[in-house]
C-alpha cells in the first residue's frame, strides 16, 4: 500500500472506522523494517503513531512483520524458555526486572532478555545485569554458550533484528516513544516457543495486548508491568493472564494500591534506583537476606507454571516459597 495512504488513514481514523487491517499493517510495516519507505515519510508515520497509538489489528500486523525478520534462537534443554523484553528502564525506582530473570535462571529456567543497551535517560537494565556479572552477547553463538552454561543470556536487540533496534534508537531522535517500543516487546527470539513477559503501561493498553495474544495465539504472560518494563510494582499485585496457544487464563486478579511512597524506602526496597545499589539488594534477595517483594513472587510463580516447570499453579506457588529464599548461585 501507498505510505502517505497509510499515514492520512492513521492521522484521521475515529473510532476506528480508519484503523489499518493486520494484513496492510504487515504490508506497511515490512517495508519500513525492509529500508522501503523514505526518511521523510518515516518520520511522519512514526510521528502520526505516537499521537495514536497502534490498534490491536495494526499491532499484530507488526509484530508479525517484525518476527518474520527475527534472527532466531535454538530452543535450549529443559523447561519452556523465558523471553524478557527490556525497552524502558527505570526512572523514578529501581528496575527489579534483573531479578526476575536471573531468579528464574537459578530455577533453571532458561532465560533471554532482549533491549538496547542505552537507558536513554533511565536505568538500563543492561547496566543492573552488569553489575551481577550478566554482560550483554556479541554475537548469537555467545548467547547460546551463555544459556548453556548460566541458563542466562542478554541480548541485545541489534543482534535479533538491526532494522528494529534502528526503530528502537530513534526515539532518542524524535524526543517521544516510537511504535517499535511497542512491537518490540511481542517478538520472539526463539520463534513461538517462548513464554514472552509482556508488560502493559495502562490498563487500555492491556486490553488491546491481549487481544493481540489471543488474536495471534500467542504463548504469553501479561500483567502491568512497573514503568514499562517486565516486572510488577513490587508495592501492589497487578493482574497476571497467562496465554497459553491464545487461550486466556488469569492467574492472579489486580489486588490493592500503591502504597505510600515512604514505604518503599523502609527496608523493603532499594534505597538509591542506580544500578550498583540495586543489583546489591538483588543480590540480597537472591541469598535470602532481603524479602522477596511478593508481586515478584507471584510473577516467578506464574512463569514456572506458564514454562512447565511445574505441573499445576499451586505446585508452582509452593516452589517459589520454598526456594525464594535459597537462590544463591551455585
Amino acid at each position: 500500500m501507498l505510505v502517505p495512504q497509510a499515514i492520512k488513514r492513521l492521522a484521521c481514523r475515529h473510532a476506528g472506522e480508519h484503523n489499518l487491517s493486520e494484513s496492510e499493517t504487515l504490508e506497511l510495516f515490512s517495508a519500513v523494517l525492509d529500508g522501503g519507505i523514505s526518511e521523510f515519510e518515516l518520520g511522519a508515520l512514526l510521528g502520526v503513531l505516537a499521537i495514536r497509538p497502534p490498534a490491536p489489528p495494526e499491532l499484530a500486523g507488526f509484530r508479525r512483520a517484525a518476527q518474520a525478520r527475527l534472527t532466531r534462537l535454538a530452543v535450549p534443554a529443559g523447561p519452556r524458555p523465558v523471553a524478557i523484553p527490556s525497552y524502558c528502564g527505570a526512572r523514578t525506582q529501581a528496575n527489579l526486572m534483573p531479578l526476575v530473570a536471573v531468579a528464574l535462571a537459578r530455577f533453571g529456567v532458561p532465560v533471554v532478555v532482549h533491549g538496547p543497551l542505552e537507558g536513554q535517560g533511565s536505568i538500563a537494565s543492561a547496566s543492573v545485569f552488569r553489575e551481577l556479572d550478566v554482560f550483554p552477547n556479541a554475537t548469537l553463538n555467545d548467547a547460546r554458550e551463555a544459556l548453556d552454561a548460566s541458563r542466562i543470556a542478554f541480548v541485545p536487540t541489534a543482534l535479533l533484528c538491526p532494522a528494529l533496534a534502528q526503530l528502537v534508537s530513534l526515539q532518542a531522535r524524535l524526543g517521544v516513544p516510537t511504535c517499535a517500543r511497542d512491537v518490540a516487546p511481542l517478538i520472539d527470539p526463539f520463534g513461538g516457543e517462548a513464554l514472552k513477559l509482556v508488560p502493559a503501561g495502562s490498563e487500555d493498553r492491556c486490553e488491546d495486548l491481549a487481544a493481540v495474544l489471543a488474536a495471534l495465539g500467542e504463548h504469553a504472560l501479561l500483567f502491568h508491568g512497573c514503568e514499562g518494563e517486565a516486572y510488577p510494582d513490587p508495592l501492589r499485585r497487578p493482574a497476571m493472564i497467562l496465554f497459553d496457544a491464545g487461550e486466556r487464563v488469569t492467574l492472579f486478579d489486580g489486588h490493592a494500591p500503591p502504597a505510600p511512597a515512604g514505604v518503599a524506602r523502609a527496608g523493603a526496597l532499594p534505597e538509591q534506583p542506580d544500578a550498583r545499589s540495586t543489583a546489591t539488594w538483588i543480590e540480597q534477595v537472591l541469598a535470602g537476606r532481603q524479602p522477596m517483594p511478593l508481586p515478584i513472587a507471584n510473577l516467578l510463580a506464574c512463569c514456572l507454571f506458564g514454562t512447565g516447570y511445574a505441573e499445576d499453579f499451586n505446585q508452582a506457588k509452593a516452589i517459589v516459597a520454598v526456594r525464594a529464599h535459597t537462590l544463591t548461585a551455585a
